[in-house]
């Protein structure tokens, strides 16, 4: 079993799962899944409507659901009008079995990626890599994996080295701001500005100021 958690741009909670075998309690592991995710957003006192979407993936590699559709999509309906009352419970089912007979060479991005997952040898992966260029990434992430150890260990190593620099960018910035306003606070300090007027300028605490100003004495 593989289980990602994710949040989308607008704070969506996405929680994928690939499950290979077990097909015990799907329904109630499904909704615990949800139900723990969409609970989780709100820290203690915070409103209700800050609440956002979440969404249930279950990518599964064996026929589960008493329908041929290779996708189904479970909310909160009414039972006589059929109106759902939120959009912010959502279940997916994804059952790979049942996409075997779609044509390889379709159009449809969902098809191709269950493709991608149900692909049994590389030269199915290449095809699916040539027809969408965010499936060619995750061709590469995988042959990436399947390197020796020493080459993903040096690969680790200048991500690692790249992220180091950036931070040290990043930092050298943050410090030069610093310095800055550090300046500024010492220049309105000696125009005999209020503490909290130069706090607000200069985003110091008024710890920070206040000891400024023992420095000018």
């Amino acid at each position: 079993m593989l289980d990602v958690r994710a949040k989308t741009k607008t704070g969506e909670q996405i929680n994928i799962e690939v499950q290979l075998h077990n097909k015990y309690d799907m329904e109630k592991r499904s909704l615990y899944y949800w139900a723990k995710m969409y609970e989780g957003q709100l820290a203690e006192g915070e409103p209700y409507r800050n609440l956002k979407k979440t969404v249930t993936i279950r990518i599964i590699d064996f026929e589960y659901l008493p329908t041929e559709n290779y996708h189904s999509v479970f909310r909160l309906r009414e039972d006589e009008k059929g109106f759902v009352l939120t959009d912010d419970l959502e279940i997916h089912f994804l059952e790979l079995p049942k996409v075997s007979g779609v044509h390889q060479e379709t159009s449809d991005m969902l098809v191709k990626w269950m493709l991608f997952f149900k692909a049994e040898s590389k030269k199915k992966l290449e095809e699916l890599a040539m027809s969408e260029p965010t499936i060619r990434k995750a061709v590469n992430v995988l042959e990436f994996l399947s390197q020796d150890a020493e080459a993903r260990r040096l690969y680790e190593l200048r991500e690692k080295a790249l992220k180091d620099e950036l931070n040290m960018i990043k930092g050298a910035k943050a410090e030069g701001e610093r310095q800055k306003a550090i300046k500024m606070a010492l220049n309105m300090l000696a125009d005999g500005e209020p503490i909290d007027k130069i706090a607000r300028y200069t985003e110091l605490s008024p710890d920070e100021i206040q000891k400024l100003k023992q420095q000018l004495h």
